[in-house]
């Protein structure tokens, strides 16, 4: 089943937010163009994803959703973070774990912007996402335009953002348990590297 169009009136009228229910009826009374957004990493820290789009996005999150037929990885090498970020991969038997996001469609290009895609770091995948009993198709996430071979390890500011994110969207704990003992693998491999290299 798709809810597209009807799910703003269906989150404003259950808040228990005077501010957040004045806002989504505020957009509805505008009928202010907006968005599906899956994000699975840095972006699902609300708190993160303001410093690059400009304001609070905490009313503009859905929940907790899923991704089906994808799996995680580090496949790109951040310029600006200098360490490796994640990325989806189609996977048959996975799954990930992420944020539904309604964006306002204008803050769509700041978006982009710092997912790199004018500068071919990722592109955009219309994909279905489960979110709330609810199946929501066509929903915007980015996935690495040229990807690594090899996952490459996250430095401690992006693990710390990531986690923070996931926890403080509700991922599940199992789900969270296995993303920080993915980067800490990645960062462990990363560092026995640098003492062979090194040696």
């Amino acid at each position: 089943m798709s809810n597209q169009t009807g799910h703003v009136h269906h989150t404003w009228v259950q808040t228990l937010h005077p501010v957040n229910s004045d806002l989504r009826l505020q957009q509805v009374q505008e009928k202010e163009p907006m968005f599906y957004y899956f994000a699975y990493g840095s972006c699902m820290c609300p708190v993160d994803l303001k410093r690059s789009l400009g304001e609070n996005t905490h009313p503009f999150v859905i929940g907790h959703a899923t991704l089906k037929g994808y799996r995680l990885g580090f496949y790109r090498l951040s310029p600006s973070r200098k360490c490796g970020v994640l990325d989806v991969v189609k996977d048959p038997k996975a799954s990930v774990n992420g944020v539904l996001y309604q964006l306002p469609w204008r803050l769509s290009e700041h978006l982009d912007k710092r997912e790199e895609v004018p500068h071919g770091g990722y592109r955009h995948e219309f994909v279905d996402i489960h979110c709330k009993q609810e199946v929501y198709k066509n929903v915007r996430t980015y996935v690495v335009v040229n990807k690594l071979l090899e996952e490459a390890a996250p430095n401690d500011w992006y693990f710390n953002v990531v986690l923070r994110g996931a926890v403080t969207c509700g991922l599940p704990e199992e789900y969270c348990w296995s993303l920080f003992n993915h980067m800490y693998k990645l960062q462990q491999r990363h560092q026995a590297q640098h003492w062979v290299r090194s040696a």
